[in-house]
């Protein structure tokens, strides 16, 4: 069982992770009307990815007899002049993630909830795997130098390759 303290703290992160996911399905409406479908892809698997750890903590949350309270998600409210600009607030935006694992795991210290902490890892080790994932894009944007041309060409078409790599059926159990 988990404490209330604990609940109310996942719940939020249900929220927060969802949030995430309607960030970057923004993200990816935005880039189909750039005609950058590749990009567009990168960020519906990751739209994708991003509801596949809200329902970890769905599950979670219910596996530990707790009760799941689902609240209202806020609008994204940016429009991006760059693919640049977005990437840029990806990794920003993964690094608020990554804070709010954070406080997760130290909660879970401080409520003596080692089956939580040891749940949360899974989380801890995803959150190094995001920022290095826009850190790098970043990176490849930079050596780009500009945002049009063949080589934009070749970067969305490199992007658009990305696959799906969890569950997007969220109506069985999801494995860890």
């Amino acid at each position: 069982m988990i404490s209330k303290k604990m609940e109310e703290a996942l719940n939020l992160q249900i929220n927060k992770e969802m949030y995430s996911a309607y960030l970057y399905l923004a993200m990816s409406a935005q880039c189909t009307e750039m005609v950058l479908d590749g990009v567009a892809k990168w960020f519906m698997v990751q739209y994708h990815e991003e509801m596949f750890h809200a329902m970890k903590i769905y599950n979670y949350i219910h596996d530990q007899g707790g009760t799941v309270k689902l609240q209202a998600i806020e609008a994204p409210k940016e429009k991006f002049s760059s693919v640049k600009g977005m990437f840029e607030k990806t990794l920003e935006h993964e690094k608020t993630v990554t804070a709010s694992i954070k406080s997760l795991v130290d909660l879970a210290k401080k409520e003596d909830d080692p089956a939580t902490e040891i749940f949360l890892q899974w989380y801890v080790t995803e959150q190094v795997e995001e920022e290095k994932n826009a850190m790098d894009i970043l990176q490849k944007l930079q050596m780009l130098g500009k945002e049009e041309g063949p080589g934009m060409f070749q970067f969305d078409a490199a992007l658009g390759s990305r696959k799906l790599s969890v569950p997007s059926d969220f109506s069985e159990k999801l494995a860890d």
